[in-house]
């Protein structure tokens, strides 16, 4: 192809691209390589000689959307391509050639053809694309440099290089596909670019293949104001609302109703009117607002018009289905009638024993309702330690045990051992007969002694009580020597509460 031809079709694309939507000058650097197989039988240690050529691209690309919505480009562009590779291969001190280099360099007219994908992110846009491309060589250059170890030098270029199908020539024509990746800030993109040959861009003489491939980047720039491009409009009842978003293609309507019937005007559509001939509100279902009640439902819509209630409900008021006055909404347990501090389900019985957990003192453990949701204790321990607690004795006036009680509290202390779950009160009292004061301090040392002493044998101290009645709680009226004895006691008194 003549190159006064090229510069033609450059000028009449570049007329083209400016009729779209947006025209960007694109321009950037990239590496070009050349892919080539062939059955040289020392092709493997000549191939690692060969390099990329560094070079530039640069022109005019179109963007045009694929419909008014689409979030695809149609992206044609018209650019010069650097393209080529570089060969460079040093002989051994035995050889007569000191180094050998080959300069393979190519130019293009490359025009893409890609489609691309925009995703908006913040104030920027994602482009991804791709597509086939076509190039029509250019010009070019092919240059040897050798240089010999006795320092003589021979180079040799050539710039008027053949074309055409024949072996050494190049060709007219090439072709490939291109892939890229980069982001759209408002005027200004910058991408990512790769290509690759799928055609034979030279008929090498012994055979082969040569593809070209080109990676780089690039940086483009919209210039001018976008240009607007007209779509045919498809309106079949003739309302001046496209039929992609017309909801009545085949009547005529308003925009008001996406292009369907409203005799009213009220801006609500005939077909989901409530009231069609009669002027209302968007919000009433196109019918007049008469609210009674002034829950904001029309009484129209509200099937309790006297009561106030809510939307969802279609204006009657929050239900409560098991009338405990915690409505479903809020009613974790709507069907069986709760309080509201358990959001209306029944006070919880973690342990199934009948008793509710506000009530139950052992509310993990399953009791009886006369030990207020505990367990009962075995009556045989009770009635031991019963028996224990009277044969306790101290000497007389003194807070000090009697050593015949030590035995019996050893027998206590076994008990609470083997009972983790028992606590004890132990309570201390006396006769009426001395100081009052004297006979409280007395029965509360008494008691504090026969605590210590279980604490010895190993009963947890927070399990246990001492309390010092004095004579506040006789037995009887302490007349005869044996009910003033019976009245100076310790009692000790079970629970697993």
């Amino acid at each position: 192809m003549k190159k006064s031809g090229l510069v033609l079709l450059i000028l009449s694309l570049a007329t083209f691209t400016k009729a779209q939507l947006r025209v960007a000058i694109v321009g950037g650097a990239h590496g070009s390589s050349v892919i080539e197989t062939n059955t040289l039988s020392n092709w493997d240690s000549v191939s690692n000689n060969y390099s990329s050529r560094i070079g530039i691209h640069f022109g005019f690309m179109a963007d045009m959307p694929l419909s008014q919505s689409s979030k695809f480009y149609f992206q044609p562009a018209v650019m010069l391509y650097n393209k080529g590779r570089k060969y460079a291969s040093p002989y051994d001190s035995a050889a007569t050639i000191k180094s050998y280099s080959y300069s393979q360099f190519v130019n293009y007219i490359d025009i893409p053809m890609n489609i691309t994908f925009k995703y908006r992110l913040g104030k920027n846009k994602l482009m991804i694309g791709a597509g086939p491309y076509f190039s029509f060589f250019f010009n070019g250059k092919e240059k040897t440099e050798t240089i010999y170890n006795d320092g003589h030098y021979e180079s040799t270029e050539n710039d008027d290089l053949p074309v055409g199908k024949k072996p050494g020539n190049y060709k007219t024509l090439d072709f490939g596909m291109n892939a890229l990746a980069g982001l759209e800030f408002g005027r200004v993109f910058l991408t990512a670019n790769y290509s690759r040959g799928l055609g034979d861009f030279y008929t090498p003489v012994d055979g082969g293949h040569l593809k070209h491939q080109v990676i780089g980047g690039t940086l483009g720039i919209y210039i001018g104001k976008p240009v607007a491009i007209e779509y045919a409009v498809k309106d079949k009842d003739k309302d001046g609302i496209a039929d992609e978003a017309d909801a009545c293609p085949t009547e005529p309507g308003t925009a008001a109703t996406q292009g369907c019937p409203d005799k009213d005007g009220d801006g609500v559509a005939d077909k989901v009117d409530q009231c069609p001939t009669e002027a209302g509100l968007v919000t009433n279902h196109g019918c007049p607002f008469h609210d009674k009640d002034n829950d904001g439902v029309a009484d129209e819509l509200d099937k309790c018009p006297d009561v106030p209630g809510v939307a969802k409900y279609s204006g009657c008021p929050v239900p409560d289905t098991d009338k405990d006055g915690v409505n479903d909404e809020e009613d974790k347990c709507p069907t069986v009638s709760g309080v509201s501090r358990y959001n209306g389900c029944p006070v919880p019985d973690t342990d199934n024993d009948g008793i509710n957990d506000e009530e139950d003192k052992c509310p993990t453990v399953a009791g009886i309702k006369e030990n207020s949701g505990c367990p009962e204790i075995k009556q045989e321990i009770i009635a031991k330690v019963n028996l224990a607690a009277r044969r306790i004795q101290f000497a007389k006036a003194k807070a000090e045990l009697l050593p015949g009680s030590l035995s019996v509290l050893d027998e206590v202390a076994k008990v609470l051992v083997q009972n983790p779950e028992l606590k004890l009160t132990i309570e201390g009292h006396s006769s009426t007969e001395g100081n009052y004061d004297v006979n409280m301090e007395l029965s509360k040392q008494r008691a504090e002694t026969v605590r210590k002493y279980l604490i010895i044998k190993g009963v947890d101290a927070s399990r246990m009580e001492a309390k010092g009645y004095g004579p506040n709680k006789p037995l009887n009226q302490g007349k005869t020597p044996g009910e003033i004895e019976l009245n100076r006691r310790v009692e000790l008194k079970l629970s697993n509460q």
